[in-house]
């Protein structure tokens, strides 16, 4: 299927992207940053899954920051919208087999971490993929990774250390943290967030996770940024609604791109 899809893309560009990222809820918009080569859309590649979430747009758009070539995911596809998580995480398999070596991953999340506000940014240090399905279930495809691949290290400090620098040099506060997560779509109850922060985890999100899994299983090089849209059930006294997610992210959106404009750039030169 993976090659399938591979060949139907092939077909519409012999774009070779260096650097794949994926945008979370609102934050669909750093594509305007780009010098734009060529958008697929999700629903024209064979057996492909669709994005339905609201603000996702479903298609990847490839082209160029200065000199740094980009494969983009404009809305990604979660288990919450009834797809499995190997479905999930196709289009992450797909980005490999089409040259890209490192993965930038972005959510929109809810800050469970107490010292966290509205609109903060947060590297993600590790996360907590054990209350969601394993997108590495069932038989191996021996051609993209090892059947029992190590995540000791799925973030990579390289990268991570190079957003941080990014973030200092532009004047973006940027913080640390443990990423969880869980199906969704429901928000999470109040219990849940306390066993999240039991748990260890800082910020909670629908995705990401099982991306990161995938990717560090198919031999991507691996970061990922959560933008904290809102805090988590239980640290406000008041319901969480995804129109605020939305424009919350929408918000933090100058920032945002300004931290992602900057780290594609810095990983170009490194190369």
């Amino acid at each position: 299927m993976l090659q399938k899809q591979l060949d139907y893309i092939r077909s519409l560009t012999d774009f070779v992207p260096d650097t794949a990222l994926v945008l979370g809820s609102g934050l669909g918009g750093f594509t305007d940053e780009m010098q734009i080569e060529c958008v697929i859309n999700y629903s024209d590649i064979p057996d492909f899954p669709v994005s339905t979430a609201p603000t996702h747009k479903g298609c990847f758009v490839f082209g160029k920051i200065g000199e740094a070539k980009l494969a983009v995911m404009q809305g990604r596809v979660h288990l919450y919208e009834g797809y499995t998580a190997q479905q999930a995480v196709m289009p992450i398999r797909l980005l490999r087999l089409l040259g890209a070596k490192t993965l930038i991953l972005t959510n929109a999340a809810g800050g469970i971490n107490r010292d966290f506000q509205i609109g903060d940014l947060m590297v993600i240090d590790d996360h907590i993929s054990s209350l969601v399905p394993s997108p590495l279930r069932g038989r191996n495809i021996d051609s993209l990774g090892v059947r029992f691949p190590d995540m000791s290290d799925v973030y990579s400090k390289r990268l991570r250390k190079i957003i941080t620098e990014c973030a200092l040099k532009n004047g973006i506060e940027i913080k640390n943290g443990v990423y969880i997560q869980l199906q969704g779509p429901a928000f999470e109850t109040k219990a849940e967030i306390k066993m999240c922060s039991v748990l260890g985890a800082d910020a909670v999100g629908m995705s990401t996770a099982i991306e990161a899994q995938a990717a560090k299983h198919c031999g991507f090089e691996v970061c990922g940024i959560s933008c904290i849209t809102n805090l988590a059930c239980g640290l406000l006294d008041q319901p969480i609604t995804s129109e605020e997610v939305s424009e919350t992210a929408a918000k933090t959106a100058v920032k945002f791109n300004a931290l992602l404009k900057a780290t594609i750039e810095s990983i170009a030169d490194e190369h």
